[in-house]
């Protein structure tokens, strides 16, 4: 018997990500669709092959429904995703897991209570380039981590989202709530945590609504750019930027700077994932380009969901993660906001 999904919300994400994995996946034998917009959730059924509910409670409520991926806009994820457990069922979340530490507890005591999967879509962590970059670091190859970069930023929400106009949720306050922070700020945060097997305790930062108007032609209320300054509990030092201004071309990088040498992970179209050692030797790994707006492929995150769940294994990207990840994204925001250096 296979197992049956229940999607909340069908936007860009919904439709380019999990749908088209879900399909993929040899376990999964149905696809049912919820969208507050129903002739969305239309769309996706036709496109995959899949059913649709009018209402979302029917969908938390079928004891058919095995698992949930929640594709909710920000401020929805605490309510779906916790009732999505309570109702036993093993829960994809989109990121960020919430947009308040409270409410992110609501869903990991959620999980805890229920027993079911909990996994936080933080997809950087699945790529290849990042994987074997993790490999080095943790055999030392380099020697010890003492400093690192990273950036992430594209051209805006307003270009890949659903709703391509300037009115996209992505801009309002009530519901993206932390902007490009919550955005793609939160996936190199949780990256970082993930390569360096660390976390980050002090930030600073700098942040403004730079370029980005509403569809009043106002700025909008959340930033579209973020720089801060990283000190992880390890003593690594590190820099982060994120932006919706990129408008040349996506910028996804991050270098991380060892006692030996260098990676530079995505920095090259051709060599995802570089090593130049101190006495100036590279060794260039071709591996696979970084999922982008405009270069969708498998992101390998459904795949692991659904093993994780097959195998009873713990998932790779748990809730703990995900509100470590918040916790910093948080705290760069009240850096910035309040001109301090912010202890996590």
């Amino acid at each position: 018997m296979g197992i049956k999904v229940g999607i909340i919300g069908c936007g860009s994400i919904t439709k380019l990500r999990h749908a088209p994995e879900y399909t993929a996946n040899p376990f999964v034998d149905e696809i049912v669709f919820y969208d507050r917009n129903p002739e969305r959730s239309e769309a996706l059924a036709e496109m995959f092959g899949g059913t649709v509910v009018q209402n979302v409670d029917e969908l938390l409520t079928d004891s058919t429904i095995d698992v949930i991926s929640d594709c909710s806009s920000n401020e929805s994820h605490h309510i779906f995703s916790t009732k999505a457990l309570l109702n036993g069922k093993h829960v994809l979340c989109e990121k960020p897991i919430s947009l308040t530490i409270e409410h992110a507890r609501e869903i990991l005591d959620a999980q805890k209570q229920s027993g079911k999967k909990l996994m936080v879509d933080h997809n950087q962590r699945f790529t290849r380039a990042h994987q074997k970059a993790k490999e080095i670091i943790q055999r030392e190859e380099l020697g010890k981590v003492l400093t690192f970069s990273t950036t992430f930023g594209h051209s805006g929400p307003e270009q890949w989202g659903i709703n391509k106009t300037n009115s996209t949720w992505f801009f309002q306050k009530e519901r993206s709530g932390l902007g490009v922070a919550g955005d793609l700020g939160i996936h190199k945060v949780d990256l970082i945590h993930y390569l360096l097997d660390d976390e980050i305790e002090q930030v600073s930062a700098f942040q403004g609504a730079l370029d980005k108007v509403n569809e009043n032609n106002e700025p909008i209320e959340v930033c579209d750019n973020i720089v801060s300054s990283l000190k992880t509990k390890k003593g690594r030092l590190g820099t982060a930027a994120f932006s919706w201004t990129y408008y040349g071309e996506e910028d996804n990088s991050t270098i991380i700077y060892c006692e030996k040498g260098i990676l530079k992970i995505y920095h090259s179209d051709e060599h995802q994932l570089e090593v130049i050692t101190k006495d100036g030797e590279k060794v260039q790994y071709k591996l696979e380009n970084i999922q982008t707006n405009n270069n969708q492929t498998n992101s390998g995150v459904i795949d692991a969901f659904i093993e994780s769940i097959r195998l009873d294994q713990q998932p790779l990207v748990t809730g703990e993660d995900a509100l470590l990840a918040l916790k910093v994204i948080l705290g760069i925001i009240e850096a910035a906001e309040t001109s301090k250096v912010i202890t996590i």
